[in-house]
């Protein structure tokens, strides 16, 4: 099975693009929204629980606190040893969906291959492009509460859009041309 990585900072249209490639048939196995589905996972749980032992993450019933964990998201520490620790459970699921399609093909979207060197999981790297200006424009309209100096610090915390570019099999530049600033 021949496996496609779809990859982008922030706004740059990688869930609009995805959508094409749905329509064409290739199955699309979005990374973000299936790691949140880990925190709702027993097992998973049990062994975050142990790796982050810190009482402040964790409620009562031993379900995980998400208003304390996105809080820590903002010590850049905390987020890389908690991603080291998500990621090899989002590719073994990854692992597993692609291996139940019925496609020659099948697609992770997910904004972080380059950065948690997820590269050797895939045949080929599309990277969704689009200029800066749209891109805050696009997160903006999705995410209103957020202030352009909080959007400039996701971006920030991405490798640079020009370096994913340079490494890609093929950017497909979303641009202006769909719907005034949605997608992703």
């Amino acid at each position: 099975m021949f496996k496609i990585g779809l990859t982008g900072g922030i706004g740059t249209g990688k869930t609009y693009l995805s959508k094409h490639f749905r329509d064409m048939g290739i199955p699309v196995y979005y990374a973000d929204d299936e790691a949140k589905k880990l925190y709702r996972q027993p097992s998973f749980l049990a062994d975050m629980r142990a790796r982050f032992p810190d009482e402040r993450l964790w409620l009562a019933d031993g379900s995980l606190n998400m208003s304390e964990l996105s809080q820590s998201f903002a010590d850049e520490g905390f987020l890389k040893r908690l991603s080291h620790f998500v990621h090899p459970y989002v590719m073994r699921d990854f692992e597993r969906w692609a291996a139940e399609q019925n496609a020659p093909a099948v697609m992770m979207e997910s904004a972080i291959i380059y950065e948690y060197d997820l590269v050797s999981y895939f045949d080929k790297i599309i990277v969704a492009d689009a200029p800066e200006t749209l891109r805050i424009k696009r997160i903006k309209l999705r995410n209103p509460h957020l202030t352009e100096e909080e959007i400039q610090q996701r971006i920030s915390r991405q490798i640079p859009q020009e370096e994913k570019c340079c490494k890609a099999d093929l950017v497909v530049c979303t641009g202006e041309t769909y719907a005034e600033g949605r997608g992703e």
